[in-house]
């Protein structure tokens, strides 16, 4: 799974500069790139930057004056740096820093938020049979995607010995809320999967207490869609096609939303090659290795960002065949871009799969659920290769 440390504002994270990667373009009427016109005068646009990458965020509001867009971005700046500070393991004195140097295995009080948090992230770890796992940060170090940034696979002992340290199951849930342990000291804890996704809810929650219901939210790729888009409609958004050159974006699919979150999760931005392997950022908890399916990226909606951002990082672990069979029996609304050739073997195998133009080329594979959600008078121009498969 994806657990790159969220670092502070000056440096962004592996993690952040997946999500940035994966981006998410704000589409209008008139074009699938831009609002424009009527639309665009109707809308106000602030952004800023939090938590080791940068949030924007829409209002359909054009009467929005200065000192309330001002205080607007102060808030958002306020609930951002909130979270920050209890969840940052970039950060000595957040509160996950002092449990994560917490020597002992008694339980560790949390404040309401960071409870919220692991609750989330422990009951997504369960349903997944532990493809989702934020105690799996040691690993993503081990295999170069961590601070220090050496890139090169760990030494069997090495592995086996950090494996023993890691685990959902290493943590422990207070029964009557607001505590945790850890089953051996040095278990250490990385939110980031899922920290992001739960800033976009905090601060989806503050503009609507303020009484600002129609807006598109995004905090370091995680999403949030409320209420219409200026001149109406659900707010369209589009997922990026996998592979591109990251100067080169694509749009791969538009898709509608309206009081949703989405977020998504892909292998295609961090990764080295080693020996003939494409060593990808993303840590299967269960075996300790990258992962080497095809999947290049998976996309989820949900009610919440936090929900749908771990459950992104766990499809994206299981992979394809694992991943659906999971996202369709839970009822996600799921979209699946699979690539229609394997990664390169163990052993050095050449992976091939290009399109009509050299093009890599994918299958589409989406649950059900995740249909209604699809534009159907706005299609994103498809890379070629690209399929569709129910």
């Amino acid at each position: 799974m994806t657990s790159a440390p969220i670092p502070p504002r000056k440096e962004l994270s592996p993690r952040a500069r997946l999500v940035l990667g994966l981006l998410f373009f704000a589409l209008g009427g008139a074009s699938l790139w831009l609002y424009g016109g009527r639309a665009e005068r109707e809308q106000v646009e602030l952004q800023g930057a939090a938590m080791g990458t940068t949030w924007s965020v829409k209002l359909a509001d054009p009467g929005l004056d200065a000192a309330a867009q001002r205080a607007a971005a102060d808030a958002i700046a306020e609930r951002l740096e909130r979270v920050d500070r209890l969840m940052s393991t970039w950060k000595p004195d957040s509160e996950l820093s002092r449990f994560n140097a917490h020597e002992g295995t008694d339980s560790f009080a949390l404040s309401p938020e960071t409870y919220a948090v692991l609750e989330i992230a422990q009951r997504v770890a369960e349903e997944s049979g532990g493809a989702f796992d934020v105690t799996v940060g040691p690993l993503v170090d081990a295999w170069g995607f961590g601070s220090e940034g050496r890139r090169e696979p760990p030494a069997g002992p090495v592995l086996r010995a950090l494996r023993e340290r890691t685990g959902w199951r290493k943590l422990a849930l207070g029964p009557l809320g607001r505590t945790v342990r850890k089953s051996r000291p040095d278990v250490r804890v990385d939110l980031s999967a899922v920290a992001k996704g739960y800033a976009v809810d905090l601060v989806a929650r503050g503009l609507e207490s303020a009484g600002r219901e129609r807006f598109l939210l995004e905090v370091g790729g995680e999403l949030r869609a409320s209420g219409e888009r200026p001149g109406g409609g659900a707010w369209r958004v589009a997922i990026e096609a996998p592979d591109a050159p990251a100067d080169a974006r694509r749009v791969h699919r538009v898709v509608e939303l309206r009081d949703v979150s989405m977020a998504t999760s892909g292998d295609y931005r961090n990764y080295y090659e080693r020996d003939g392997r494409r060593l990808s950022h993303t840590i299967d908890p269960r075996t300790g290795h990258p992962i080497e399916h095809r999947l290049a990226s998976v996309s989820v909606i949900h009610p919440e960002a936090a929900w749908a951002d771990a459950w992104a990082t766990a499809l994206d672990v299981l992979g394809p065949e694992e991943g659906y069979s999971l996202a369709a029996s839970k009822g996600l609304p799921a979209y699946f871009l699979v690539r229609d050739a394997a990664l390169p073997s163990m052993d050095g195998a050449p992976s091939g799969g290009t399109g009509a133009s050299g093009e890599a080329s994918f299958t589409v594979r989406m649950t059900r659920e995740f249909e209604p959600y699809l534009a159907q008078d706005a299609p994103a121009p498809a890379p070629a290769g690209i399929g569709s498969r129910p």
